[in-house]
């Protein structure tokens, strides 16, 4: 592929899974990686000195709340004291656990201000805060990439994923909104939809061991997706093989939702 190298990308929530998979395959490709954490500052320092010495570029970490959606602007701020760029952004950061539990459930079940706003906020306002501060250092280098994060469970039922998997299908529907507007900008703009990939926050789910098994059974590659899969695909739209390609969900579930 074209080489990015000396570029700067910003990741939301690269400390462990698909983030911190994305933010190696970046820093593998000589891109400088800004990323941020929930909570955890040690680990996340530990993976930025970790990236800078294995792969010579420049990491940083950046604490986030992304239910927070004020904190982006501070956070872009802080981006700019030690990047001279951005070229790509990567909404990734995702909520699990306590914050989401009304939204985790059968349909019956789901409460709106226990989990729905919480999951729409951290899904799609999210990816509206960081890429409208992202697209505004991007206009000034000419142009770049922005990738939103989905999952095909807005396409296949998975039980208790309605919260979830709605969510998804919004995000994917902005970023096209996005793509269309921001074109002129010289600034592209895709989603990842990825099935079932083995990360802790798929091991968060009550039914974990079921749906593991259901997607090794289902995929046509009868394996579980990894979060090297995800990644290689978020950096290929974000290359310049891909430079015309924009608006689009890039699906990566290992034939999944056709069988």
């Amino acid at each position: 592929m074209s080489s990015n190298k000396g570029k700067t990308v910003v990741i939301t929530g690269a400390t462990k899974g698909i983030g911190k998979a994305i933010a190696e395959k970046f820093a593998q490709e000589g891109v400088n990686v800004a990323f941020t954490y929930n909570s955890n500052e040690e680990i996340a320092n530990e993976i930025a000195t970790y990236l800078e010495t294995t792969y010579k570029i420049k990491a940083r970490a950046y604490p986030l709340n992304i239910l927070e959606l004020d904190e982006f602007k501070p956070l872009f701020l802080a981006i700019d004291k030690d990047f001279d760029r951005i070229d790509f952004f990567v909404s990734n950061a995702m909520i699990y656990g306590r914050p989401v539990v009304g939204g985790y459930g059968k349909f019956m079940r789901l409460k709106p201000k226990k989990g729905l706003t919480n999951i729409y906020t951290a899904t799609v306002g999210a990816f509206v805060c960081g890429s409208q501060e992202a697209a505004k250092r991007m206009e000034k280098v000419g142009g770049g990439s922005i990738v939103t994060m989905s999952s095909t469970g807005n396409l296949v039922y998975i039980e208790n994923y309605a919260g979830h998997g709605t969510n998804k299908a919004a995000v994917e529907a902005m970023s096209r909104y996005a793509a269309a507007e921001l074109g002129d900008m010289g600034i592209r703009v895709n989603a990842v939809s990825g099935g079932p990939i083995d990360t802790d926050a798929l091991k968060a789910f009550t039914n974990y061991e079921e749906v593991k098994n259901a997607t090794i059974e289902r995929s046509a590659v009868n394996r579980m997706g990894t979060p090297e899969d995800i990644a290689s695909s978020v950096y290929f739209l974000c290359s310049d093989e891909a430079s015309w390609i924009t608006g689009q969900t890039l699906t990566v579930d290992g034939g999944t939702t056709f069988k």
